[in-house]
């Protein structure tokens, strides 16, 4: 049996800004530990609590972003089924470093974001599933199995932690989840402090894989990045995660600097070839940029810090003058996987 979902136009609809950004703890009402009976309850992004009896021993988890998440727990090995999108050209190389399993194909893949095959999660005999919030009809599914499922929707950096520690404490890596969020927050402390000193913010047009007119406005996770690197998102009056421009309002707005979405198919130098570009700011100071590979810069886990010291480095040069990008993701790897990658 196969079951769908309706598409989620760019990169899974991440929906929400948050105007203040505050280090605090992590709102996860979620997290909680039954001494008695050791078992483990948290509350999903549907606001369902999901209890197991012990930590989870094998793991189907349908989303690769939270796939990088267990990895990063220690949980890699848990894991018994993925999406087929952890198998991808640009992505699976990272994998095939993590997990020998993933050099030889070995790790099965029921489904991923849109659909999910029951039948095959069944036969992993999976203690919980982890899934896309929005795969209704799955999560009913699987439920009626009594198969545990952990339904996630990132509309913030916040979400991110929030997932992170609640997967921490469903496979029992409740201590590591707190130093990956620990480190995570102090270094975006540190760069919150550089970038106060800024002297104003600059105009940013982010722009999407899908195409050159594809960008985010205020509620998404690009107009918060946008905002923590020091920059002003010139779509932020867009009540749009994901919308399509036309070119005459990019011309008016005319953005200090394009950031674009990795794409191995379009670079910067394909903006600036385009007679219809010539004309913006961005193009004629030759500040037209683009995030290095997907993986590295996922903003749907805790490597969006890279993405964020990437975006805030090329919009505002002079805070980060000394940072070598690839000596950096190194460092942030090591940190996140225990391994350089």
């Amino acid at each position: 049996m196969i079951l769908t979902a309706s598409r989620i136009g760019g990169c899974f609809l991440v929906i929400f800004f948050l105007t203040c950004w505050t280090w605090g703890a992590v709102p996860l009402q979620a997290q909680q530990v039954d001494i008695e009976a050791k078992s483990i309850t948290v509350t999903d992004f549907r606001g369902k609590s999901i209890t197991l009896e012990k930590p989870a021993s094998r793991i189907v988890c349908l989303i690769e972003s939270a796939l990088s998440g267990l990895y990063m727990l220690g949980a890699g090995e848990m894991v018994v089924g993925v999406s087929t999108s952890a198998y991808q050209d640009g992505t699976v190389q990272y994998y095939r470093k993590l997990d020998p399993r993933f050099r030889a194909g070995a790790i099965p893949t029921p489904g991923n974001w849109d659909f999910i095959n029951i039948e095959k999660v069944m036969e992993l005999r999976p203690d919980l599933v982890v899934i896309w919030s929005h795969q209704e009809e799955a999560i009913r599914a699987l439920e009626e199995h009594r198969i545990p499922v952990f339904a996630v929707f990132i509309k913030s950096f916040d979400d991110v932690f929030k997932e992170v520690n609640a997967l921490g404490a469903l496979t029992g890596c409740d201590e590591r989840a707190a130093a990956l969020i620990n480190y995570t927050k102090t270094e975006l402390r540190s760069l919150e402090e550089k970038i106060s000193c800024k002297i104003k913010p600059v105009s940013v047009y982010f722009m999407w894989a899908q195409g050159d007119l594809e960008t985010s406005g205020r509620p998404s996770t690009v107009q918060e990045l946008i905002a923590l690197a020091g920059g002003t998102n010139v779509a932020e009056s867009i009540d749009q995660e994901h919308v399509v421009v036309n070119i005459e309002r990019i011309l008016k707005w005319n953005p200090e600097v394009i950031l674009m979405w990795p794409d191995p198919w379009r670079r910067p130098r394909d903006i600036a070839d385009n007679t219809v570009w010539k004309s913006v700011r961005a193009v004629r100071d030759s500040r037209v940029y683009q995030l290095p590979d997907i993986f590295s810069c996922d903003m749907w886990t805790l490597k969006f810090l890279y993405a964020l010291k990437l975006a805030a480095s090329l919009i505002h040069p002079e805070i980060l003058p000394d940072m070598d990008p690839g000596a950096e993701r190194t460092r942030m790897f090591y940190e996140f996987y225990r391994t350089p990658l």
